[in-house]
């Protein structure tokens, strides 16, 4: 019987190159949310399906864990499931660490997270999210709201994807919005939230459409929609919400709204360009350009409560939403009797990398995650070969040795498919002399240099990407 070896759909794997490229985009981001001071938690894959289930994730998407074989009824009764996402999970490890932590607590987690929905393009069951998450104890300051676009400014530009566009909104503006039309209940606003979140997906005339199955006359499912025309600057929508006279949630979601956009830039920190600090005025004089209103979103997730983020590259719409979050009041709640109130954001890596693997807008070149490869001419010395390996591993340089017994043609052979940009060639004679010939494979240029001097000829001659 012959067993089929294609993984399962939905569930990626990536050939060497690519993950060298994931894990590469995963140092920027873990860096970037150190720099503002995150400190890393993680949790069991596994969760309670209760707990998993409070907050309105629909079971269909959640995938059960059991053994192949159980033991009997104490097996079954066990309701446990793969984690959603990284929030949830979240709430749940501050409710029951919550005598243990400091507050406001600044978390970020990398892992992996698995959704029972239909794979597709671009979208996966099971893929890895990098989350950054404050939550405050009874109380979280709007600054922290602030923070996060700064936070996604820094992160997208040092991964240099090409310019992107952090939207933002608040919902307590669509909910008070709502209110005024006649969608007094919870259930009908949230369900007005869902289908205004689709509006760039599905249109106005099916947003319109759907406006009136939830009971809205056509002159209000209008209105709403007029709202969305609400365009310009930050300043002239910000002008143009607060000319609005709708209710006290509607001008308290505005209030939020310009205390959070009015106060970002200020949480921009200097770039780094080749280790030397670029003056931060101009990093914040380029935010503006990134850092936009959008009255359209939403997010669809039951939990947000206030301040609402989407992320998108420019060139690339199709992408979709490469980064979205926002601020919720009520999540930990769920867990404990106590007020945790929280804001943050979630980067799907999985599926965006593999959009821009796709897109060409990431290229990966090398299999090798080692800069330097060491060749053997004579097995014989091998000894002087693994030495001379470990002394360019001693200076910090990760340094590989062709081990197999292949003639120098089949190891440069290896060393040009495998993205080697560097190969050090030495006869038996010439490492006795203390020389090798430094090979730059990019430039296929060649100098010999003494074995006393490998560690700063080779450290110089090391391209960016592989530091």
């Amino acid at each position: 019987m012959s067993l089929r070896i294609q993984p399962i759909s939905g569930f990626p794997e990536f050939l060497p190159e690519q993950q060298i490229a994931i894990n590469r985009a995963v140092d920027v981001i873990r860096a970037t949310y150190e720099s503002f001071g995150f400190v890393p938690i993680e949790t069991p894959a596994v969760e309670r399906t209760e707990v998993l289930l409070a907050k309105g994730i629909a079971e269909k998407e959640v995938y059960g864990l059991r053994r192949v074989q159980e033991d009997g009824a104490e097996d079954s009764a066990k309701e446990l499931a793969l984690r959603f996402d990284l929030t949830v999970p979240l709430a749940r490890y501050v409710a029951q660490h919550y005598g243990k932590l400091r507050f406001p607590f600044r978390r970020y987690q990398i892992q992996p997270v698995w959704r029972g929905e239909r794979a597709q393009a671009g979208r996966y069951r099971q893929f890895v999210q990098c989350d950054i998450d404050v939550i405050g104890d009874e109380t979280l300051s709007l600054e922290y709201d602030a923070e996060i676009p700064a936070v996604i400014f820094q992160l997208f530009r040092r991964l240099g994807i090409g310019k992107f566009t952090i939207r933002i909104n608040n919902r307590k503006i669509l909910t008070g919005l709502f209110q005024s039309v006649g969608l007094a209940d919870d259930v009908a606003v949230r369900a007005a939230l869902n289908v205004v979140d689709d509006l760039e997906k599905i249109g106005a005339g099916k947003v319109l459409h759907k406006l009136g199955e939830l009971g809205l006359a056509a002159e209000q499912a209008e209105r709403i929609l007029h709202f969305f025309d609400t365009k310009g600057s930050n300043d002239e929508i910000l002008a143009q919400l607060k000319a609005m006279e709708v209710n006290a949630a509607f001008a308290e979601g505005v209030a939020e709204l310009e205390a959070v956009v009015r106060s970002a830039p200020d949480h921009v920190l200097p770039r780094l360009d080749d280790g030397e600090l670029v003056d931060v005025t101009d990093e914040r004089a380029l935010f503006p350009d990134y850092f936009k209103i959008d009255l359209s979103i939403a997010r669809g997730l039951d939990y947000y409560t206030g301040t609402v983020y989407e992320t998108r590259l420019d060139d690339f719409p199709q992408v979709g939403s490469i980064c979205s979050g926002g601020r919720y009041d009520d999540l930990v709640g769920t867990f404990v009797d106590k007020t945790f109130p929280g804001v943050g954001i979630s980067i799907g890596l999985t599926r965006l990398m593999s959009r821009l693997f796709d897109a060409g807008i990431v290229t990966p070149e090398a299999a090798a995650i080692a800069p330097v490869l060491v060749t053997v001419q004579d097995r014989n010395a091998l000894p002087a070969y693994k030495e001379l390996a470990a002394r360019l591993r001693r200076t910090g340089i990760a340094t590989e040795v062709f081990l197999d017994d292949r003639k120098l043609k089949a190891q440069l052979r290896y060393a040009d498919r495998r993205g080697f940009p560097i190969v050090i060639i030495a006869s038996p004679e010439e490492l006795d002399a203390g020389q090798v010939v430094v090979k730059n494979m990019r430039y296929n240029q060649e100098d010999r240099v003494a074995i006393a001097q490998i560690g700063p000829v080779v450290r110089s001659l090391i391209p960016v990407g592989f530091e």
